[in-house]
């Protein structure tokens, strides 16, 4: 049986797949393995969780196994989707401070390659780890946590799967909230030169969305949080765009019915944060996804670059989506340290046009030294890509000391990171 990612654009090397069924199990395929990767939802589009040997599945590993109303915690395992646990959270008075476009995915596999949301005080899903479990390649529980002095949970959170297999997650949380969104249309590009600030933070989470066939945003979507001030009152022009009066989708051509609610209509956090609904196909189904990041400081001169290459790369893509992301302390986020800006592309499922286009988008944004996604394509060299990540020395001795003889390892970790 052949194995393929979720777009359908990665084959992976091996069909040979374990569902343990606790974690005891679990620490028994570790352990007896020779090399083995963690298989989940599918949402990389490139060979960063393959394995030539033998997979394994969390997907019974996705209870919640406790809510802690003291600290305001709630742990789970590792396997559970982003849309589950955002359901009973929500159901006991909680919510999570961001979530991504999609409530599909797995909230490990999320965290490890640092998956953000938007927001320009919310960090990515990983910034809401307190602490996580995970099996080493002796089969063994380890923990780290960010009440323990080492401060490893630094470089584990975001582990790219290099370190063991997550078995259980604690997230800070907060109290549920509601949320309502706007959708705009037709912000030009050169709005955001002397207004960025006031465009991106005029809600509680942003995006905007273009084609690149003008220098025009096609859509800004604003989630708001109720009770902030005029949260549910909507001016008919924004910065030169004019108010939606009918639901969107991010993609041209594609019907809204997969996507959250707009018009302002209330609704609770989980149902309005993300992009697409939890029972729908997400974004446009069959495709390519790229992603980069620069710094917040550069980001409008980064999109006037890509600008200049719109002839080259509109016809490939769906849609582009430009997000603003928090700071953090992870070693290997794109955000460590600074304040960013995600540039995420949708291609068409044209790989071998994309993969010609992409070398020109990678030298237009080489100036800003833009930091690609983890789990998305992109054609940096390795020692590039490398020199962007200033803890991965740190980075590299965890791995050898969870890991010493490479069993959660492969080519692309191999090439990449060590």
């Amino acid at each position: 049986m052949d194995m393929i990612n979720w777009a359908g654009n990665y084959r992976y090397s091996t069909s040979k797949l374990h569902v343990p069924e606790h974690v005891e199990e679990l620490q028994e395929v570790v352990a007896r393995s020779r090399h083995i990767k963690v298989l989940g939802t599918r949402h990389s589009f490139n060979g960063i969780a393959d394995s030539t040997d033998s997979f394994v599945s969390l997907q019974k590993l996705n209870r919640v196994i406790t809510l802690d109303r003291v600290h305001h915690r709630v742990t789970v395992e590792a396997g559970i989707r982003y849309g589950e646990l955002c359901r009973y959270l929500h159901d006991n008075g909680y919510a999570l401070h961001n979530l991504a476009s999609l409530p599909h995915i797995t909230v490990a596999g999320a965290c490890a390659t640092a998956t953000h949301g938007s927001g320009d005080r919310n960090g990515n899903l990983a910034t809401a780890v307190h602490s996580l479990e995970m099996v080493n390649a002796d089969g063994e529980t380890v923990m780290f946590s960010r009440d323990l002095e080492d401060r490893g949970i630094a470089g584990a959170v975001v582990n790219l799967g290099g370190l063991g297999v997550v078995t259980k997650m604690t997230f800070d949380v907060v109290p549920a909230f509601d949320m309502l969104q706007f959708v705009y249309e037709n912000l030009p590009l050169a709005q955001l030169k002397e207004n960025f600030d006031e465009i991106f933070s005029s809600a509680y989470s942003v995006s905007l969305f273009t084609d690149w066939k003008k220098p025009i945003f096609n859509q800004v979507w604003q989630k708001r949080r109720m009770g902030e001030p005029d949260s549910g009152t909507a001016e008919k022009d924004f910065f030169g765009a004019t108010l939606a009066a009918n639901h969107r989708h991010p993609v041209p051509g594609c019907t809204a019915e997969n996507c959250t609610e707009q018009l302002g209509i209330p609704g609770p956090w989980h149902e309005r944060m993300p992009h697409f609904r939890m029972d729908f196909t997400p974004s446009a189904g069959e495709e390519l996804q790229s992603e980069y990041f620069v710094s917040r400081q550069d980001a409008y001169q980064a999109l006037c670059e890509i600008d200049r290459i719109r002839d080259s790369i509109s016809p490939l893509l769906y849609v582009s989506e430009v997000r603003t992301i928090a700071q953090d302390n992870l070693w290997m986020s794109p955000c460590y340290e600074q304040d960013s800006v995600g540039i995420h592309f949708t291609w068409k499922p044209n790989w071998e046009a994309v993969r010609q286009v992409l070398p020109l988008l990678e030298n237009q944004l080489a100036p800003f030294n833009a930091r690609p996604h983890w789990g998305k394509l992109f054609t940096m060299p390795a020692e590039r890509l490398q020199s962007l990540y200033s803890k991965l020395p740190e980075f590299q001795q965890l791995v050898r000391q969870c890991d010493p003889h490479g069993k959660f390892r492969n080519d692309y970790l191999s090439k990449y990171l060590m």
